[in-house]
């Protein structure tokens, strides 16, 4: 584990970098292989979540996850109508370039971003965790707790100044449990060994199949959004030619569906904190799978999107919700490694959509395809209420924690 911070560089410069020459790309190739480029930087996103979400308190920590989560629609919402105006007028190449710009604007917040206390008392930098404490009072004009701030690795504080005596105890961590410094192998086998070991193998497995799930049914209904209803048009035997008539009207369907995660964000923020992390993740599946249950019969365009958008609405908020769960589960020494896996497995998700439930659509087995949703959408909630623990007002974990 590299920290938070340094996290948050690699994302910006990989995403804005990759992005922006993208836009100057000669050929398909060079343009594939640097989208491959922005698709690694995207996956480091799962990072600023964790480093975010040392810095909340636990009774609030669930709702300002949301909000955080909830700038994914945001920007979703800005790419959609960034696309509507751009691409008709001065196509594929300025979308890119403007789309990169956000990314650049993070490296102007690098210097001004402090590294995670929890990972600093870590690794034993207890001078330098003090200092982004003693910041954090200054800025929110109160006193740091009486007290002395002890690292894991239990290293006295002998360097520490007479006015670093009052600090937080941020951990206490058991006296057998003790954390071993990662030396540049959380990216290899140590770290994913820890994940994969018997105290954490169960809570890991079932949260990749959460991860799996949440992407595979919301990038699955994002598509089918445009996909349903041309499939309909496709088998029904009309007009071909008045699926690709404009391609404006895609960019305007995306833009209004993208508007249903909206109450999506504000229902899991509403019920994150009151009736707890399994819960409000497996209510939101299995609603979903309710949502779709009629499109089974009858795909009638009304319905459709009805459908589709009660669906989207309820899946955006599973996936919220996974996204807060997911790195409040592991100890601080693996929390970025864990919530990196889940994510990946939930990127393979999201790769077989299109490939697998689209595909479906476009050889005329609509039905199919939403039986397919229903099954992963059902499977994933099972998963949800099999987890072993609920996170919901618990601190977050210093230590690696045995769960039955």
């Amino acid at each position: 584990m590299e920290g938070g911070r340094r996290g948050f560089l690699f994302t910006a410069i990989m995403t804005s970098g990759a992005g922006f020459l993208s836009a100057f790309a000669p050929n398909y190739v060079s343009l594939i292989s640097l989208r491959f480029l922005v698709g690694i930087g995207l996956g480091g996103g799962p990072v600023l979540g964790s480093w975010f979400l040392e810095f909340v308190p636990a009774p609030t920590r669930g709702t300002w996850m949301v909000v955080f989560s909830a700038f994914w629609t945001v920007g979703t919402i800005f790419e959609a109508s960034l696309a509507w105006t751009v691409m008709p007028k001065f196509g594929w190449r300025w979308l890119l370039a403007l789309s990169a710009v956000p990314s650049f604007l993070l490296l102007l917040f690098y210097v001004i971003t402090p590294e995670s206390p929890r990972f600093l008392c870590m690794k034993g930098r207890i001078t330098e965790a003090m200092e982004v404490l003693e910041k954090m009072a200054r800025l929110n004009n109160v006193q740091l707790p009486s007290g002395r701030l002890v690292s894991d690795k239990n290293i006295e504080l002998d360097e520490l100044s007479t006015s670093s005596e009052s600090a937080i105890l941020l951990a206490d961590a058991e006296e057998n449990d003790t954390i071993i410094e990662d030396k540049g192998s959380s990216f290899g086998g140590r770290s994913i060994a820890k994940l994969l070991s018997p105290k954490l193998l169960r809570a890991t497995l079932l949260l990749w199949m959460a991860f799996f799930g949440n992407a595979f049914s919301y990038y699955g209904i994002v598509l089918l959004t445009s996909e349903l209803s041309n499939g309909n048009r496709i088998c029904a035997k009309e007009q071909v030619e008045s699926i690709h008539s404009n391609d404006a009207s895609l960019y305007k369907n995306v833009f209004i569906s993208s508007f249903a995660e909206i109450p999506g964000s504000f229902l899991s923020a509403m019920i994150v904190d009151r009736i707890g992390r399994k819960l409000s993740m497996a209510s939101m599946l299995f609603m979903s799978c309710v949502f779709l249950f009629p499109l089974i019969f009858s795909q009638t365009d009304i319905l459709t999107r009805v459908s589709l958008f009660g669906a989207r609405l309820c899946i955006s908020a599973s996936f919220t919700i996974v996204y807060i769960y997911a790195p409040e589960i592991y100890p601080t020494s693996i929390r970025t490694t864990g919530i990196g896996a889940a994510s990946s497995v939930g990127r393979i998700g999201g790769i077989l959509c299109p490939l697998v439930a689209v595909a479906l659509v476009h050889s005329c087995r609509q039905t199919t395809a939403i039986l397919l949703f229903e099954l992963v959408i059902f499977l994933s909630g099972l998963a949800v209420s099999f987890f072993p623990f609920e996170t919901k007002g618990c601190r977050l974990n210093d230590t690696e924690v045995a769960v039955s």
